[in-house]
C-alpha cells in the first residue's frame, strides 16, 4: 500500500500531513510513502529529511496522486472557490480537513470516480477517538496563539509589576467560550500574568476555568438544560439572551482584551460582541475573534484583516495554527496517522468497517455514493471550533 502526502495548495497553508518522523514508523511497518517535493519544507521538513526516513520523493504533485492508494492532506477537496478538485483517482482513499458542509458538486465528483474521502471534521466525541481529534489539536493551538496576538497588539503589559516608577496593573482578559481554544487561551492569558475572567453558557466547565485560576462568569439564571448530550450548547430563550448581553457589556468595557471563540461547525457564527458593546472599551483595547471564518462573533470582525473601530483593534484570523507550522504539522500528523491505523486490521490491511462509529461518522464517500453530506447542521447547538474549535461557548477551526 502507497500513502502519498501532496503539497497544501491552499492560500497561506504551510502545514504538512505528515512529518518524517512518523513516516519513517509506516515505511518501517511496511508501507510505501511517497512525498511530493517541497511539501514539508515550509513546516521544516526539507525533503532529505523524507528521503532519510525512507519516503519517496516525487518532483511533482501531480505524480502523488497518481501512485497513492491513501492520500493524506491538511486541506483537501477544493481549497479555493472556483479551483478544480484535486485529480483523486479510483479506488483511492482520502484523509484530511476536507471542509464538509455546504459543499457543491464536490462529493458527486468523488462519488463518480469511486473514491472513498474521511473529513477529520467529523470525528465523533468519543474518549477512543480522542487521538484522532484534529480540530481540538489544532484549536488548542489557535487559543495559545490569540492571546500572544493580543499581548503584543495592546499597548500595555499583561502581568502585575511593581517598580520604583510605580506599579503596573495586570491587563483585564475577558475570554468567551470554555472550550478547546478558549480553555487554552485562558491558560495562556494566565501564565503571562493577566487578570482572566471567562464565560461560557454551559455552567459544567466552570470547574474547568476555575482549575486554570480564572474567574468564571455565571448569570443569575437556571441553565440545566445549557447543554446537550454530547456537551454542545443548546438555544435558551429571550430573558436568558437579554440577561447575557447585560453580562457581556459590563465584562468586555472592563476588559483590556476580548477573546471570542464561539463558532458553530457548518453555520455562521453568533453574534455576541455589538459596535455598542465595544465602543464602551478603552481606546488601545484588542479583540481576538476566532470565529471570523465563519463571519466571527463580533459585529466589525472581517476574515483575516485587522480592523480599528472607535480605536480597538480586532483582528479575525482564521488560520492561527497554520502559523505554528513545525508543532502542528507534528500534531496534526499524529491525528491523521491514528485514523488511518483505526481503518487497519490486525494484519495491516485496510478494512472499511461502517459499523466502526468513527468511520461512520467521518465518511463523506465510499463504493460510489455519497454516504454523509452534511449539507446543513441543524442542531440547535451553538459550539465553538474553528478551523477549529468544536465546543466553546459555545465554541472548532483551520
Amino acid at each position: 500500500m502507497i500513502i502519498g502526502v501532496p503539497t497544501e495548495t491552499a492560500e497561506n497553508e504551510a502545514r504538512v500531513a505528515l512529518v518524517p518522523s512518523l513516516a519513517e514508523e509506516l515505511v518501517d511497518d511496511g508501507f510505501d510513502v511517497c512525498v511530493a517535493s517541497g511539501a514539508g519544507e515550509r513546516a521544516g521538513w526539507p525533503d532529505g529529511k523524507y528521503s532519510d526516513a525512507g519516503c519517496d520523493v516525487v518532483n511533482e504533485r501531480s505524480d502523488v496522486f497518481d501512485r497513492a492508494d491513501v492520500v493524506f492532506q491538511v486541506r483537501g477537496l477544493r481549497t479555493t472557490p472556483g479551483d478544480e478538485i484535486d485529480p483523486y483517482r479510483e479506488d483511492q482513499l482520502v484523509i484530511g480537513l476536507l471542509g464538509p458542509y455546504n459543499l457543491d458538486n464536490e462529493l458527486a465528483v468523488l462519488a463518480d470516480r469511486n473514491v472513498t474521502a474521511f473529513a477529520l471534521e467529523l470525528i465523533p466525541r468519543i474518549s477512543r477517538a480522542q487521538s484522532m481529534d484534529a480540530l481540538s489539536s489544532m484549536a488548542s493551538i489557535g487559543g495559545y496563539k490569540a492571546v500572544l496576538m493580543a499581548a503584543e497588539a495592546l499597548p500595555k503589559l499583561f502581568p502585575m509589576q511593581m517598580t520604583a516608577a510605580g506599579t503596573v496593573r495586570p491587563a483585564d482578559v475577558f475570554v468567551v467560550g470554555a472550550g478547546v481554544a478558549g480553555l487554552q487561551a485562558i491558560a495562556t492569558a494566565e501564565r503571562l500574568g493577566a487578570n482572566v475572567r471567562a464565560y461560557d453558557i454551559r455552567p459544567e466547565v466552570k470547574e474547568e476555568v476555575e482549575s486554570l485560576g480564572a474567574e468564571f462568569v455565571e448569570l443569575d439564571l437556571e441553565t440545566d438544560d445549557a447543554s446537550d448530550k454530547e456537551g454542545h450548547a443548546r438555544e435558551q430563550d429571550e430573558e436568558f439572551y437579554r440577561k447575557q448581553q447585560e453580562m457581556m457589556n459590563r465584562m468586555i468595557a472592563d476588559s483590556d482584551v476580548v477573546i471570542t471563540t464561539a463558532a458553530v461547525p457548518g453555520r455562521p457564527s453568533p453574534e455576541l460582541v455589538t459596535n455598542e458593546m465595544i465602543e464602551g472599551m478603552d481606546t488601545g483595547s484588542v479583540i481576538v475573534d476566532l470565529a471570523a471564518e465563519g463571519g466571527g462573533n463580533c459585529e466589525p470582525t472581517e476574515a483575516d484583516e485587522p480592523v480599528t473601530y472607535d480605536g480597538i483593534t480586532i483582528y479575525g484570523p482564521t488560520n492561527l495554527p497554520g502559523t505554528v507550522t513545525r508543532t502542528t504539522s507534528r500534531l496534526y500528523a499524529n491525528n491523521v496517522a491514528n485514523f488511518f491505523r483505526n481503518l487497519l486490521n490486525d494484519d495491516e490491511t485496510l478494512t472499511i468497517d461502517t459499523s466502526d462509529e468513527i468511520v461512520d461518522a467521518t465518511m463523506l464517500v465510499h463504493d460510489g455514493a455519497i454516504r454523509n453530506p452534511h449539507e446543513d447542521e441543524t442542531d440547535d447547538g451553538s459550539d465553538a471550533d474553528e478551523e477549529a474549535d468544536a465546543d466553546e461557548v459555545g465554541d472548532d477551526d483551520e
